[in-house]
């Protein structure tokens, strides 16, 4: 049976549109970092190298290697890390340009330092890119974060980080860092703006 991370992690994936307590267990992931505006070419040719990785792990039986441990999955969604350079911070509106990010697509349990080596090998011959060389394979632990889906443009997200922060004292909670983390369930480049569905969430620690 396929595993699939809409059905059998929906905590973590599908939360309601309102926030909520959530605790992130260890994941392994892909990522790759930059700075500036998220609507540049770059930022696309990133993102297309992180899911050739991604598939190249998910194929591997296919090309004539199982894993130990493989099974059959979806392919986890795109996610990404969102900070501000200090610069970036100082100004009262939000300029693009000014943002750092870690995109990324978490791995299953099964992928092993092993695994990653045979998935960048397999890409470098089939889809070969100068950013597989900033792309690197390692573990995050978010703990205690709070979380809520956003349905609608990336512009209009401070609404629902409103009522995160409200959430937040109500509960008696403060954030750990400014960063907070995205996780896009909708493909932006088919799904129009009003719909797009995104994962918020910030790492939180009680008072």
């Amino acid at each position: 049976m396929k595993y699939e991370w809409r059905k059998q992690e929906k905590e973590l994936y599908l939360p309601k549109q309102k926030p909520e307590i959530v605790t992130i267990p260890e994941q392994k992931f892909f990522s790759i970092k930059g700075k500036g505006n998220p609507n540049e070419e770059e930022f696309a040719e990133k993102i297309g190298v992180l899911y050739s990785l991604a598939y190249a792990v998910r194929m591997m039986p296919k090309q004539g290697y199982t894993p130990n441990g493989y099974y059959e999955y979806t392919v986890y969604p795109l996610e990404g890390i969102w900070d501000l350079t200090d610069e970036g911070r100082k100004l009262a509106n939000l300029n693009k340009d000014e943002l750092l990010y870690t995109i990324m697509i978490r791995q299953p349990d099964f992928v092993t330092k092993e695994v990653v080596e045979r998935a960048f090998q397999s890409t470098e011959k089939k889809k070969p890119h100068p950013f597989l060389k900033d792309v690197t394979f390692g573990t995050y632990q978010d703990g205690l974060c709070v979380q809520m889906l956003h349905i609608g443009p990336y512009d209009d997200e401070p609404k629902s980080f409103e009522l995160m922060n409200e959430f937040l004292k109500f509960n008696n909670l403060e954030r750990t860092s400014l960063q907070h983390r995205e996780i896009y369930l909708s493909d932006f480049r088919k799904v129009e703006p009003t719909k797009l569905k995104t994962v918020l969430r910030y790492k939180v620690e009680k008072n």
